[in-house]
């Protein structure tokens, strides 16, 4: 046997290689197809030398089916059309003489071409502070928060953050300190290149080396009497990068380049001085130079912050999953939603999973939408339907019932930080029933915001007016208006430019001008204070000593002396259709709360550096508000209807690693108040909610009406340690970070043997006693149970094995054996997440 099992092999061998060198030649056939489809671009494809100290970094890009798929560095051969304008250093374009040129580079039979033009070749070197010697301290750390940067700088030396402050930088380099930090008739002895080259100590290490470009820059511009900042310089306008988006293989590299765009029009290569950081490391990591290098599968995103202009450029790294085109095309396709989170997936190669079943959408979007379950018989009647349209004609019916107010008026109270311990009750109570009202007449998102800026009266009238008194002053005032309603946190450039934003210290000063004349006086009622607008007063903007114009972010401002309402400007400006921060902000609140993870996460923080995980989609549902004059169950409704929405939480092998793309519903724990009302609603027990209202008219002890639901609850001062351990926000300050939703070892204990559960399931006159006394059959007691807890019926293991002790177990003993029942079903993982 063993000789004929060689003699099998041997003749297996010549099939074998055969299959194997076919195998070879197919690889190498599709990769020769695949080389033949690609072209080459030379990037930038045109270049503006401007003087001789300019210099231009080029890269060789390969481009497939329009997309940039990676750069070339090997065996590249560059070639100047006229060498007498323009030479080529290693990948460096030089500068020789005025003049034109082409620069060709060729890879094999491939080859691009960039055109050069030099200009003011013959133009006398002069270093600009603002623009040569604040790039060079921000790019070595100097003026980072870590080191001259901080607000109170490092041994006696205070630079601005990143070079915010141009005058006062000059200040504190040339004239204090004795001068001894510049010194111009040497400048080699200058404590300013003495440190960071490392002449003399320095706790910030060695910066640059004495033969350095930054060394030679510095020490020039000393020389030259380092003239100050200038009014009629050229200022940076924007900066670009050079791919903005590119197609990448994990373990690959790939070098950025970055152009600043100044005013007068001429574009400068800034790569070696911009500031890199990466967005997502477990995808892309940079360096100090520009060169990214690609750690795994997805999508990263690159920041280079230069002169505090900001540009991204965004890497897609497909996954490397067999799934043809076949499997995207056919996909179903409800709406605007399914088109764009498709197109995203077919490029990261990921296939989405399977419809969830209806039990599974049928909870879902209960718990979404109006924060309760189905009853029992709600998730039997929708099981049981057969009509096609099931499912819309749902979503319909949750966008029109009383819990969708309460449900979503509590959100927006998180939101609006309404809370007993800030507010009167009366005013509490106010504020929350003006959100109540709003909610439940379907008020457009643009016309409630504008209310809440332009709110003026007693706050016991208009509750809106109360945002006013939870924001005193105007800094608190702009920056709660610009992180509640345009999703961004302004507070950094209260004190310097924003080092993660675009704004600056001059732009927060001018957005708080605009509630600087705010003003409130005490009415007649208990905790009534009325809103007015006074027709003069600025603030000051401290670094200044004056108040900047009253200018909305991106707005045009306002006269100085213009005696009208600025929050009528501020108003007009925020729910403007041509303003995109404030349609993006909602659209991003809405989304998350359907699938739990924000197209931007967090979902409060949409700034320039923490980018879309699907930007077109994200433009597009903002676009769809701001088209549907901000009715917001108008995007719920498109995204209910949405196969996206509608997809089954079980990942398949080839999306499992996915947490960001929604190739798969993501399970997530139900917040704490819609879960203790769960565990109300299952057992038939309602919880019992006292007022602890500590500055309230009444007293301590009194209860809440019979069957109020946690979610119905006005404040957040309401004493609960089962909301507080389940992370229940204290609505202190305007951020989703207070709601906490990371499992604890008090949360397990408390779900394992704590008194909520348990005393619902032991109380007199509850659903299980109920069920027990009408004679109930077995399998109706586990088929309530399950249907009123997991909208689900029991599989027949689970009904068979309940059934085999349910059945054996004496009048007494059953009682027990239904408590076990539903605490097993309350207590798991099916319960305590939606999915």
């Amino acid at each position: 046997m063993l000789e004929d099992a060689g003699a099998s092999r041997q003749d297996a061998c010549p099939t074998f290689r055969l299959l194997w060198s076919l195998g070879l030649l197919f690889h190498a056939i599709s990769q020769s197809n695949a080389l033949a489809g690609e072209s080459v671009v030379l990037l930038p494809q045109e270049i503006t030398l401007n003087g001789p100290t300019s210099f231009h970094q080029l890269i060789v890009e390969r481009v497939l089916d329009g997309a940039f798929v990676g750069q070339l560095t090997n065996d590249l051969a560059w070639v100047s059309s006229d060498t007498r304008v323009v030479r080529i250093d290693g990948s460096t374009a030089v500068p020789v003489a005025n003049g034109e040129a082409k620069i060709t580079v060729r890879s094999g039979d491939r080859s691009a071409e960039a055109q050069v033009n030099v200009a003011n070749i013959a133009k006398p070197v002069e270093w600009s502070f603002r623009n040569n010697v604040q790039p060079i301290l921000a790019k070595t750390g100097c003026s980072s928060g870590a080191c001259h940067g901080a607000a109170a700088g490092q041994n006696g030396f205070r630079l601005s953050l990143r070079g915010y402050d141009d005058e006062g930088d000059h200040l504190s380099l040339t004239r204090h300190a004795f001068g001894r930090r510049i010194i111009f008739s040497d400048p080699g002895r200058s404590l300013m290149l003495l440190k960071p080259t490392g002449a003399v100590p320095h706790k910030g290490g060695k910066r640059f080396e004495t033969d350095s470009l930054e060394y030679r820059i510095l020490s020039e511009w000393i020389a030259a009497g380092a003239p100050p900042p200038k009014q009629n310089e050229p200022r940076i306008d924007r900066i670009e990068i050079l791919p903005a988006a590119v197609r990448l293989k994990p373990g690959t590299t790939q070098q950025l380049i970055v152009q600043a765009r100044f005013t007068d029009g001429h574009l400068e290569d800034v790569t070696r001085w911009v500031k890199y950081t990466d967005a997502n490391s477990s995808v892309t990591q940079v360096d100090e130079t520009g060169n990214v290098k690609v750690m795994g599968y997805g999508e990263g995103a690159i920041t280079a912050w230069y002169l505090s202009r900001i540009a991204i450029a965004t890497v897609t790294v497909p996954y490397e999953n067999a799934v043809g085109p076949e499997v995207f095309a056919r996909a179903t396709k409800r709406n605007f939603i399914d088109e764009l989170v498709l197109e995203k997936l077919q490029s990261l190669n990921l296939p989405p999973s399977p419809r969830a079943s209806d039990a599974e959408f049928l909870r879902r979007a209960f718990l979404n939408t109006i924060g309760v379950l189905p009853t029992a018989q709600e998730a039997r009647d929708f099981l049981a339907s057969s009509f096609s349209t099931k499912r819309d004609e749902l979503i319909e019916s949750l966008l029109r019932r009383p819990e969708f107010a309460d449900y979503w008026a509590y959100k927006w109270s998180d939101l609006l930080l309404v809370n007993s311990d800030r507010l009167r009750l009366a005013a509490m109570w106010s504020y929350y029933n003006w959100i109540h009202h709003n909610v439940a007449a379907n008020t457009p998102w643009d016309v409630m915001v504008r209310r809440i800026i332009t709110a003026k009266g007693s706050t016991l009238e208009n509750g809106a007016a109360n945002f006013y008194v939870l924001h005193e002053d105007p800094p608190a005032m702009a920056e709660t208006t610009t992180q509640a309603f345009l999703g961004m946190s302004i507070n950094c450039a209260r004190c310097h430019n924003h080092p993660m934003e675009k704004w600056t210290n001059d732009e927060y000063f001018g957005m708080a001008n605009l509630f600087a004349r705010v003003r409130a006086k005490t009415g007649a009622a208990d905790g009534e204070r009325l809103i007015f607008a006074a027709t003069s007063g600025d603030l000051n903007q401290p670094r200044r000593g004056r108040p900047q114009l009253p200018r909305p972010l991106d707005g045009q401002p306002l006269p100085i002396d213009s005696s009208e309402d600025r929050r009528e400007h501020v108003a007009n400006w925020l729910v403007s259709p041509d303003n995109p921060y404030f349609s993006r902000a909602i659209a991003n609140r809405v989304w998350a709360n359907f699938f739990g993870v924000g197209l931007v996460q967090p979902v409060d923080d949409l700034r320039v550096t923490n980018p879309a995980s699907n930007e077109k989609l994200l433009s597009a549902a903002a676009r769809f508000l701001a088209e549907n004059k901000f009715d917001l169950k108008a995007l719920m409704r498109a995204i209910l209807q949405s196969e996206t929405y509608q997809r089954s939480s079980q990942a398949l092998p080839e999306n499992a690693a996915d947490t960001r793309f929604y190739s798969h519903y993501y399970p997530r724990r139900l917040i704490a108040e819609v879960l203790l009302d769960a565990y109300s609603q299952v057992t038939g027990v309602p919880t019992e909610f006292v007022t602890d209202l500590r500055n309230a008219n009444r007293g301590l002890g009194d209860k809440y009406p019979f069957g109020f639901r946690a979610i119905q609850l006005p404040d957040t001062r309401i004493a609960s340690y089962f909301l507080k351990s389940f992370g229940r926000p204290d609505r202190e300050k305007t951020c989703e970070c207070e709601r906490t939703s990371e499992p604890t070892m008090a949360q397990a204990l408390h779900i394992a043997n704590g008194d909520t559960i348990n005393q619902k399931l032991a109380a007199k006159g509850n659903r299980l006693e109920k069920l027990l006394a009408d004679k109930t059959p077995p399998e109706k007691i586990i088929e309530e149970a399950y249907l009123g807890a997991l909208c689900r019926f029991p599989t027949e293991a689970e009904e068979s094995k309940l059934l085999n002790v349910l059945k054996v177990a004496n009048e007494k003993d059953q009682r027990v054996v239904v408590e076990d029942l539903y605490w097993a079903l309350l207590s798991s993982k099916e319960f305590l997440f939606n999915h």
